[in-house]
């Protein structure tokens, strides 16, 4: 296994519960988790009795957390849907970030909702721009994942993000799998876009915007060795983080009815493991 790479999974993709979250990382191995829901409940609506467990937990097993999933500008808020909620949920996430000693909270830029192409740019800008730079003085990074919303597909429009916003707190997700639901091949945005990446998830599959079918990393279509190799040959330094999507997804509010995927979990991050180990040291490294 290379030392130069991180490996992390979204905990709930192996279980709703907690417990079994640590199980499936620590049996991979791994030193840290991301984390989207606990129980069903995303991390931001714990109570704080829940969320204090849940800190406490991730400690006592020696974990690290590589990044939170939050809802901001995701499938279920639109451009128009009250930009408070957005604002309420990363302050929260604020304190419970320094907590998990973790900086990176994961966002989309928005599905539009009847506005004109102009105006739905205008907002999710502006929008950005705010959530930005109140991460900025929380000391977090906001990391926008390739997934809904208006930069989900396009690489100019992740640029042009990033230029409105003009602060180190915004950073790009590479999803190496999204580009089968949306229709577009994400391998090839992925020069444009790689020195601005900060955080990646692994899917693979096949299909397309109408039917997906996730695979192990490395049975699909979505060039997950190819991806993570022009990552890590330009310096990646971040976390590589599995989503299997083979028995939960969250934004299709699909699951597998046994509720327990570690099994699963654990032979995709050694898949995974097997195709990092492949692509050898990065180039112009030891």
């Amino acid at each position: 296994m290379r030392d130069d790479i991180r490996l992390s999974g979204i905990g709930d993709e192996a279980a709703p519960g907690l417990d079994r979250q640590i199980e499936a990382v620590r049996r991979l191995g791994w030193d840290s988790v991301e984390l989207r829901s606990v129980d069903g409940v995303p991390l931001a609506d714990l109570d704080g009795p829940a969320f204090d467990r849940v800190a406490g937990s991730i400690a006592d097993a020696g974990l690290g957390v590589s990044c939170v999933d939050s809802r901001i500008g995701n499938w279920a808020r639109t451009v128009t849907s009250p930009f408070a909620d957005d604002l309420t949920e990363l302050e929260r996430l604020a304190d419970r970030c320094h907590l998990l000693g973790t900086r990176y909270v994961r966002i989309m830029s928005y599905p539009n909702a009847g506005l004109t192409e102009g105006d739905w740019e205008r907002e999710v800008l502006r929008r950005t721009r705010l959530l930005t730079a109140r991460a900025e003085h929380a000391g977090l990074v906001l990391v926008h994942e390739n997934c809904a919303g208006w930069a989900a597909t396009d690489p100019a429009r992740m640029l042009r993000l990033l230029e409105a916003a003009d602060s180190p707190a915004l950073r790009l997700l590479f999803d190496v799998g999204n580009g089968i639901a949306y229709g577009y091949e994400a391998y090839d945005h992925l020069a444009r876009i790689a020195p601005y990446v900060a955080h990646v998830h692994v899917k693979d599959g096949t299909g397309d915007t109408n039917a997906q079918f996730y695979s192990l990393p490395g049975d699909g279509d979505c060039r997950v060795a190819d991806s993570l190799r022009l990552l890590f040959d330009q310096g990646y330094a971040g976390a590589v983080s599995i989503e299997p999507h083979i028995n939960i997804r969250p934004h299709e509010g699909w699951s597998d009815p046994s509720g327990d995927y570690v099994d699963a979990f654990v032979a995709y991050g050694q898949r995974l493991e097997k195709l990092v180990r492949e692509l050898g040291p990065a180039v112009g490294r030891a």
